[in-house]
């Protein structure tokens, strides 16, 4: 997919701080923050959907001398957590932690207590992060080019796994399969360990699964990756060519945001702009970014909006034409 978003290093953030939000102080709301601070996370204690939002709230906390409370309500696919950012007052204290599914549930459940692109604005990017195609060892294919010619030689003989229906590695697979016009069957497990270690054991074939998750085991020889999601080879996983160097368009990531109800005020959104671009560049926040091959993107809030639409626009179709409706 092709987005319109500048991945921030360290100095470009800085110089983005000071170019683009050079009065937006003065133009902020001077009320604003006023009382307790929400982050809502839409999964369990853990993870990094977790981790990145009480660094948010440690930052918040100390840049603005008050209380800030991260909320854990995991549940339905993150319908339980986002339905209730919609329904928060909209002030800027509440606000939520984006993921990688706030973009694909519209295509995912027949209805939502929620919609998507009307009852939200974004006011930052934090981030995102690539797939990796990986296989078990002995499996007879050792390129992305020679699994395309598998594939087709063998209709429907190779299954893939992933964390569940709609995960980022099931819609992984997916494209994969529309794009290289094959077919592969999915099988879906509880979360991306099990099907890790299913994978690992060549109970099934292949997988699309996090950097983090599986540099460890291609590296000590358990699983072997075939393929990079990004449209370059990353300098985390090297002398790993992308996928799209034989499937034409392949382009997937997953992607970390902050977001408010609709009716927040655009000055409210500017400040927590300003705040979440300074966050970003951190060098301890990158440090942790890094750990996780996380690319820091920031950026202003239309930036944001393009970047969560264009996300729809290229997800949504694919969790209809899949029929991996969740209700």
């Amino acid at each position: 997919m092709n987005v319109n978003v500048t991945r921030m290093t360290h100095a470009a953030l800085m110089l983005a701080i000071a170019s683009t939000f050079m009065v937006s102080t003065t133009q902020a709301s001077s009320d604003f923050p006023s009382k307790t601070m929400t982050i809502l996370v839409s999964y369990p204690p853990g993870g990094f959907n977790d981790r990145v939002g009480r660094m948010i709230a440690d930052d918040f906390s100390e840049r603005w001398d008050v209380d800030v409370v991260v909320d854990n309500r995991p549940g339905g696919g993150t319908v339980v957590g986002t339905d209730y950012v919609a329904k928060a007052d909209a002030d800027g204290h509440t606000l939520g932690i984006s993921p990688f599914a706030f973009g694909v549930n519209p295509g995912l459940f027949k209805t939502l207590p929620y919609d998507t692109k009307e009852d939200f604005r974004h006011a930052i990017i934090l981030g995102d992060a690539f797939n990796v195609l990986v296989a078990y060892p002995d499996f007879p294919v050792d390129s992305v080019e020679e699994l395309v010619e598998y594939a087709k030689q063998n209709p429907g003989e190779i299954n893939y796994s992933s964390a569940g229906n709609g995960s980022s590695n099931h819609l992984s697979g997916e494209m994969f399969k529309a794009l290289a016009d094959i077919d592969m069957v999915h099988i879906p497990y509880a979360g991306s360990a099990p099907a890790r270690t299913d994978l690992m054991a060549g109970r099934v074939d292949v997988m699309f699964d996090n950097y983090t998750n599986v540099k460890e085991l291609v590296e000590a020889g358990s699983l072997k990756a075939l393929g990079v999601t990004l449209q370059q080879e990353s300098e985390l996983m090297p002398g790993v060519p992308p996928v799209s160097d034989t499937v034409e368009g392949y382009d997937v990531a997953t992607w970390w945001g902050v977001y408010a109800p609709a009716e927040t005020p655009d000055d409210v959104i500017a400040t927590l702009n300003e705040a979440l671009n300074e966050f970003l560049s951190k060098p301890e926040t990158l440090d942790v970014f890094a750990t996780q091959g996380i690319t820091a993107i920031g950026g202003s809030p239309e930036e944001a909006e393009d970047y969560v639409e264009t996300q729809m626009e290229t997800w949504i179709p694919i969790a209809e034409q899949s029929d991996m409706t969740a209700n």
